[in-house]
C-alpha cells in the first residue's frame, strides 16, 4: 500500500472492499471492456504524493512564471481593472453574507434579503427601470435569458444584434439559444463604428422577437441612433433588449428614458476586481409591464410588513423549476452572483450619484487623453472616428502582436488585438497620466525600431 497523506484513508481499503459486497476494486470496474482498459499506472504529476512543503515550493516556482506588470493592463474587451474602496471588501467579507448559501431557500435571513432589496432599488435608480432581479450570472447570460425570454413571450425565432457587440457575449447566446432554433440576424457597423441604421430597418421586421442595442459597444462607442431603432421595434411588435455599462450611465441616458423593455449588463464595473475571469454579475431589469416580469429570470426581493405592521422582506417572485411546475419554469439560477451583487449595493452606496458621475467623467478624459497622446507621437490614429467612454480603437503601422509582445517584455499589459494592426484599448481611472505617458512611450519605441 502507497502512503498518501492527502487520502489517508487508504489503510482501510480492504475493509472497505469487504463491506460494500465485492472481492477486489477490479469488481467495481467489470462492466468495462477488457480491451479498453488501461493496464498501466497513469502517468500524471510527480509519480509520488508531495508533502505540503514540496506543493508550497511547487507553487512558488509556478507563481514565478507569472509576468511581473508595472501597472494595470490596458486590456478590456468589457472587463475592465478599477479600484476597489476597502469599505466593499469588509462588508462583503462578513461571515452572514460571505458564508451564506445559495439565497433562494424560503428561509433566507431579513439581512440577506434587505442587501439584495437594496441592490435592486439601487440599481433600478441607474439604471430608470421600474423591476431589476436580484442578479444573474454576468452580461453574457442574462443577454442570453432576456432573448429567451422575448420568446416565450411573443414565440418569434428571428433577433437582431449589432456586429459591434461584445463577441463572447455572442457566443454565449448562440449557444444558450440554440436548442430553441432561434435565428440571428447581425447588423454590420457604418465606418464610424455604430449601427448601421438603414440595415436595422431592413432587418426589423414583424418576424423579429427582439433587437439588441449595446451601449457603449464593443469598440467602446456610443450609439446615437437608439431612439430611432426603438420607435422601429415598437412600430414591429418587437422587444428591445439594451446591454450598458452601468459606469457610463452617469454621462448618457439609461435604458428607462428610451422606454426599452428589457436591460442587461455586468457589475464588475462597480466594485469588483479583476479575478482570472469571474466571478462577475449579471444585471437584468425591465420596465413595469406584468407580461415581462412574469417571464423575468431569477428571483425578486419585495418589501411589506408582517401580521403586527412591522417592516419585512420577502422573496416575491422566484420562477425557478423547485418552486413552480417544471415546464413553466422561466429559469434554473441557483449558486447565482447574490454577493457580488452585495458588492455592487456597497459601492454605490459609497460613491453616490455625485461620486459615480466624477468617477464616470475621469474614465472618460483619461481615454480620451490616452488616444490624444497616440495620435500626438504619431504612432497609432483612432479606427472610428466617434466618441467613446472607456475603451477605444487604435490602428498601428506595424503589426499589433509584435507591440503586445514587447510591452508584456516590459511589464506592460497593452490593448486587446482585434485584427493585425488594430486593438482596443481600456483606459480608467486606475491609470495615472504617468503610466499612460510611459506605455505610450514604450509603444512608440517599439514602432520606432521596426
Amino acid at each position: 500500500m502507497v502512503y498518501h497523506p492527502w487520502l489517508p484513508n487508504l489503510d482501510y481499503e480492504n475493509e472497505m472492499i469487504r463491506e460494500i459486497g465485492v472481492n477486489s476494486i477490479d469488481d467495481l470496474f467489470k462492466d468495462i471492456p477488457e480491451e479498453i482498459k488501461l493496464k498501466r499506472l497513469l502517468n500524471v504529476g510527480y509519480s509520488k504524493p508531495l508533502s505540503e512543503y514540496e506543493i508550497y515550493l511547487r507553487l512558488l516556482e509556478l507563481e514565478n512564471k507569472n509576468a511581473k506588470l508595472r501597472m494595470p493592463p490596458f486590456l478590456g474587451g468589457g472587463v475592465c481593472p478599477h479600484y476597489v474602496p476597502e469599505a466593499v471588501k469588509f462588508v462583503i467579507s462578513r461571515s452572514e453574507f460571505y458564508t451564506s448559501y445559495t439565497p433562494y431557500q424560503p428561509e433566507i435571513s431579513q439581512g440577506l434579503l434587505q442587501a439584495l432589496f437594496e441592490y435592486q432599488s439601487l440599481m433600478a435608480d441607474l439604471l430608470e427601470m421600474e423591476v431589476v432581479n436580484s442578479s444573474m450570472y454576468e452580461w453574457g447570460s442574462a443577454l442570453a435569458e432576456a432573448v429567451l425570454m422575448a420568446y416565450r413571450i411573443n414565440g418569434k425565432k428571428k433577433v437582431v444584434i449589432p456586429a459591434s457587440i461584445n463577441p463572447y457575449h455572442k457566443k454565449v447566446l448562440e449557444t444558450w439559444t440554440y436548442g430553441k432554433e432561434i435565428k440571428i440576424k447581425e447588423i454590420p457597423y457604418s465606418n464610424e463604428g455604430k449601427i448601421n441604421l438603414e440595415v436595422a430597418e431592413k432587418e426589423i421586421d414583424e418576424e423579429t422577437s427582439a433587437v439588441y442595442i449595446q451601449q457603449p459597444n464593443f469598440f467602446g462607442i456610443f450609439e446615437t441612433d437608439i431612439e430611432e431603432i426603438v420607435d422601429l421595434a415598437k412600430k414591429k411588435g418587437t422587444i428591445t433588449i439594451m446591454g450598458v455599462n452601468p459606469l457610463s450611465l452617469s454621462l448618457i441616458k439609461p435604458p428607462g428614458e428610451y422606454d426599452i423593455d428589457i436591460a442587461v449588463g455586468d457589475g464588475q464595473e462597480l466594485g469588483l476586481p479583476l479575478n482570472f475571469g469571474g466571478p462577475y454579475m449579471g444585471i437584468f431589469a425591465t420596465k413595469w409591464d406584468g407580461k415581462l416580469v412574469r417571464q423575468m429570470p431569477g428571483r425578486l426581493v419585495g418589501l411589506t410588513t408582517d401580521s403586527e405592521g412591522k417592516r419585512g422582506y420577502t422573496l416575491i417572485l422566484q420562477t425557478r423549476e423547485q418552486f413552480t411546475r417544471r415546464e413553466k419554469a422561466t429559469s434554473n439560477i441557483t449558486t447565482n452572483e447574490a454577493l457580488m451583487a452585495i458588492a455592487n449595493a456597497v459601492y454605490i452606496s459609497l460613491l453616490g450619484k455625485s461620486g459615480l458621475r466624477k468617477l464616470a467623467e475621469e474614465i472618460y478624459k483619461r481615454s480620451h487623453y490616452a488616444l490624444l497622446e497616440f495620435e500626438r507621437k504619431g504612432i497609432g490614429k483612432r479606427k472610428f472616428n466617434s466618441d467613446f467612454f472607456e475603451e477605444f480603437t487604435v490602428s498601428f503601422p506595424i503589426s499589433y502582436g509584435k507591440i503586445h509582445e514587447n510591452l508584456k517584455a516590459r511589464g506592460i499589459y497593452g490593448g486587446l488585438k482585434i485584427s493585425d494592426k488594430d486593438a482596443i484599448f481600456c483606459v480608467t481611472e486606475v491609470h495615472t497620466k504617468h503610466m499612460i505617458n510611459e506605455m505610450i512611450e514604450e509603444v512608440k519605441k517599439i514602432v520606432e525600431t521596426s
